[in-house]
């Protein structure tokens, strides 16, 4: 596909429009602006696509127990397993209007789904706090209300709404309240592999909180459909 070189794609959605054939996989976004790049996987098939991914686990080859520096800046491999930033989904959310979909995968096979009916992010100077809107529907339940208007933390920033480190003791970074419901960057490991519960990924309205799945991948897109 020819690109003009004044088009610059804020998100997933953009480059949809923009070619409405495009597949799932890696595209370059710019959500700073021209100066910025951005490397993004974008889901192009599910629910119409356009879905512009912010988490993704699948095969346990990422760390996510990272300070603070590490999950503003973003790390991984948009390919694999990776964290877009809490800076970039700041950019992001800041630009439109975006609702949120979670979708799993159990070990048999099995996918679920959640979404709700916005998703938006402060910047780093209101802790990144997480704004969520109603959960709108999906077979996985509500995991997530309980963390809305929780700021970011992680081991070696404590922004949690618990007495200990929500984010040292479930060895993750996430919107922790006091702890947590769901736990999309904990352990990767197959359910009961580790003697502590809760530490695993899991989303604990679909199968508990001490089951920890095979995947999870956290998405948003415009509220508003293309104008294509």
């Amino acid at each position: 596909m020819t690109v003009s070189k004044f088009y610059l794609p804020i998100d997933c959605e953009d480059i949809y429009c923009h070619d409405n054939t495009s597949s799932s996989g890696v595209y370059t976004i710019y959500p700073g602006g021209p100066t910025s790049p951005l490397h993004v996987y974008c889901d192009m098939r599910t629910d119409g696509g356009r879905w512009t991914v912010f988490v993704r686990r699948f095969d346990g080859s990422e760390n996510f127990f990272r300070p603070w520096k590490s999950y503003k800046a973003g790390f991984g491999n948009v390919a694999g397993e990776y964290w877009l930033g809490l800076e970039n989904i700041f950019l992001l959310t800041m630009r439109k209007e975006n609702e949120l979909r979670v979708d799993m995968e159990d070990w048999d096979g099995t996918l679920a789904s959640a979404q709700y009916s916005s998703f938006s992010i402060d910047s780093e100077h209101n802790g990144y706090q997480l704004h969520l809107g109603s959960f709108s529907g999906g077979n996985a339940g509500d995991s997530l209300s309980y963390h809305d208007s929780m700021k970011f933390s992680t081991f070696d920033k404590d922004q949690d709404e618990h007495v200990s480190d929500c984010a040292r003791r479930y060895l993750g970074g996430f919107w922790y309240n006091g702890c947590h419901h769901t736990n999309p960057t904990g352990i990767y490991a197959p359910n009961g592999v580790f003697p502590i519960d809760n530490i695993q990924v899991i989303w604990s309205s679909w199968k508990g909180l001490n089951y920890g799945l095979k995947t999870i991948a956290m998405k948003i897109r415009s509220v508003s459909k293309c104008p294509c």
